[in-house]
């Protein structure tokens, strides 16, 4: 293991991990009761086929 590189790799999971409870609160507000249907939508690539059959 090298200690540096576990540390600083480390600090950037923390900070990506808050950075995604930022990001995750502002959609809530955004999106509202349908944010995590949204998200698994966005995650199962389901999301490219709705944009596709919109006019």
């Amino acid at each position: 293991m090298e200690p540096g590189k576990a540390l600083k790799l480390a600090h950037k999971l923390i900070e990506l991990d808050l950075k995604r409870d930022q990001l995750l609160e502002e959609l809530l507000k955004t999106a509202g009761k349908d944010t995590y249907e949204l998200l698994r939508f966005v995650q199962n690539g389901q999301i490219k086929k709705i944009r596709r059959q919109t006019p």
